[in-house]
Formats: structure tokens, sequence, C-alpha cells
């Protein structure tokens, strides 16, 4: 097989099913990325946990911490919403990887790469767990990878017929 040729699935009958479904396969990883990141931006914005992140905030010396923390939260919860969408996905996405990169390696690279190694729970951040960056780590890089491969054919940037 040279190396231009499309590999075969091992389970020739298998081929019915990925052909079909392969076009939408960045699609739905765009989705599931952004409602993701909508989910964690939600209770920050609509369920009182801006006040817990920005306790956080105030702790990493970010002031004005309320401010960062309600930015936080729209950038995760539209930002998420608006990736999902494919609705000015190379903006978003430069936002969220400058977030997510802030969270790295500010916020959790000292407690390690694994997300759930046991740890206490730390104060004033409304029962957090200060796991590793592993989860958030995952979020950024797919965020740089829609950044540099934009929305995809199935979006709101495709159907407008504009990006930036």
């Amino acid at each position: 097989m040279s190396t231009t040729e499309t590999p075969q699935p091992m389970i020739p009958a298998l081929r019915n099913v990925y052909a079909p479904l392969a076009p939408y396969a960045y699609t739905f990883i765009r989705v599931c990325v952004g409602l993701i990141i909508a989910r964690h931006g939600y209770p920050k914005l609509f369920e009182g946990g801006v006040t817990g992140l920005a306790g956080l905030l105030a702790k990493l010396g970010l002031e004005p911490r309320l401010a960062w923390a309600y930015l936080v939260g729209v950038v995760e919860f539209a930002g998420g919403v608006m990736l999902a969408l494919g609705l000015l996905t190379r903006f978003v996405s430069i936002a969220l990887v400058i977030e997510f990169t802030v969270i790295v390696f500010v916020v959790k690279f000292a407690n390690g790469f694994l997300a759930f190694a046991p740890k206490a729970i730390q104060p004033g951040f409304a029962g957090m767990v200060p796991g590793g960056f592993e989860f958030e780590l995952l979020l950024g890089l797919c965020c740089l990878a829609f950044l540099f491969g934009g929305a995809g054919r199935l979006s709101l940037d495709h159907a407008v017929g504009k990006e930036l």
C-alpha cells in the first residue's frame, strides 16, 4: 500500500458505517468540546460560582478579581456555545487557548498532570478539587486545533462564508 492510499478497515463490513459518518467527525469533536467548555462556564455566570472563582483569582494576584472572574465565565460559556455552533471559531479558540494556558501553567501545574490525584479540597473555591492539568491541557490543545483548522464545513462560519 502506498502512502497516498486510504487505509482499509480490518472488518470490511464496517466501511458502510464509517464512510457516511467520516465527514461529521471533526464537527462532532468541535461540538462536544464546545459544550463541555460551556458547561464549565454556566455555573460561574448563572449559579453564583463567580464569587468562588474571584477568591481563587485574588489568591493568584489577579485584580480586579470579580471582573476577571466574569470574563472567565463569559469566555467559557459564550465561547463554548460559539465553538459548538462554529461561530467566530478562530477568535473564540484564541481566547480559550489563552485561558487554558493560564489554567495549566499558573493555576494547576504545581498539582501535576493527573486530574484526579487525591488532593484536599481547596478552601474558597466552591468545592472544586485542585487536581492536575490533564483535562485543561486536552481542552486547550483541542482549541488550538480549531484555531488552526477553523470550524469546518458544518458550522455557522462556513454557512456565512466568512471566518477570521
